[in-house]
């Protein structure tokens, strides 16, 4: 499957509401599942040198690897107009081995469509995946496997939230349908903003220049201790190749969502019901719009106001706001301080849950 779920690089952040933008491509990282490969060699041949004080890439690697899987997904597919015909169709992606009972976690987009999954151990073994749910809110989801507790080896999440620009980190997946390479880089860049298949919005993204190709979606973004730090998602491309910016779903959001889909719930997620966008002269996250019936609304925000505070947090971008109401639940009451006319104003909203 040729298949490169397209999205695209944000202009305004959503709350609540499907994203617009334009600029460079940003493509979900998952590719086809037969593709021919080319090697080099020479200059530019992997490193195993020590990664910012911590374990050597390949110390890693081989910490880490037998908890790295390689998904297949086959979609049906029907023909619609003159000589269309319906049939199915294959994609490839990764995932990693969550816990002891062989569930793995995945992307939502890797998984999106699928009438069968094949998961591909370490060693080659392979293994019919059973779909647990998924949440596209944050493209995550979660497959699970029956196969000998040999083959089981999770990996152990890491604290998101610690991560600093100038980590280093490795990468390991399926890129272009080869298992189990790994890459290497640094945090490039944190709390970058990414849309979610469903048009909403993922906070607190972490960028990376460890070179993330169609095919290593799903699979870890790992520390230098061997923790897993981020679900490699995204890449921002002009050439549909790595540039050296790769975006990964944070290790917290993973901790918060997959314990929720692996015991059979319905992840839900807070909703604030606005568009929004950067101020022209001043910080915080300006109002675009307003979307009727929402806990905005109620509370009788404006476009063209400026959101500078929720409860006691200073709200200095757009991307504080998405992290904010991320990281809430809905129900809960929040104290929003907000500019109109060069003046501040205060209301107290009751956060609603997040539509599909």
């Amino acid at each position: 499957m040729t298949s490169r779920a397209v999205l695209t690089a944000a202009g305004a952040f959503a709350i609540g509401a499907a994203g617009v933008g334009a600029g460079a491509g940003l493509y979900a990282a998952i590719g086809p599942a037969s593709t021919t490969t080319v090697v080099t060699t020479g200059a530019g041949s992997p490193q195993s040198a020590p990664s910012s004080g911590g374990l050597s890439v390949n110390a890693l690697y081989q910490r880490t690897y037998r908890g790295v899987v390689d998904i297949t997904v086959t979609t049906s597919s029907s023909g619609s107009g003159f000589g269309q015909f319906g049939g199915s169709t294959q994609a490839e992606g990764s995932g990693f081995v969550y816990d002891t009972k062989g569930d793995i976690v995945t992307n939502q987009h890797v998984i999106s469509g699928e009438t069968s999954i094949q998961v591909q151990f370490w060693n080659g073994r392979s293994f019919k995946g059973k779909l647990v749910g998924s949440d596209s809110s944050t493209d995550l989801a979660v497959v699970h496997v029956d196969a000998p507790s040999s083959l089981i080896h999770p990996l152990t999440l890491g604290d998101s939230s610690n991560v600093q620009v100038g980590d280093a980190v490795i990468a390991i997946g399926s890129p272009f349908g080869l298992p189990e390479t790994v890459t290497n880089g640094i945090v490039s860049a944190l709390h970058r903003t990414m849309d979610a298949p469903n048009g909403y919005t993922i906070p607190d993204s972490i960028q990376t220049d460890a070179p993330i190709n169609h095919g290593n979606s799903g699979g870890p973004l790992i520390d230098s201790s061997g923790e897993v730090i981020g679900v490699n998602a995204q890449i921002q491309t002009d050439s549909g190749g790595s540039e050296g910016v790769g975006f990964a779903i944070p290790s917290n959001t993973v901790s918060s969502v997959v314990p929720q889909i692996v015991a059979g719930k319905t992840v839900a997620h807070a909703y604030l019901g606005i568009r929004v966008e950067s101020p022209v002269s001043a910080q915080g996250a300006g109002v675009a719009q307003v979307l009727p019936n929402t806990p905005a609304s109620k509370a009788h925000l404006k476009a063209g106001d400026v959101i500078v505070k929720l409860d006691s947090t200073p709200i200095e971008n757009p991307e504080d706001l998405s992290s904010v109401i991320d990281s809430a639940k809905p129900g809960q009451s929040l104290t929003v301080t907000y500019v109109r006319g060069g003046k501040q104003h205060t209301v107290t909203l009751k956060l609603g849950t997040r539509p599909s």
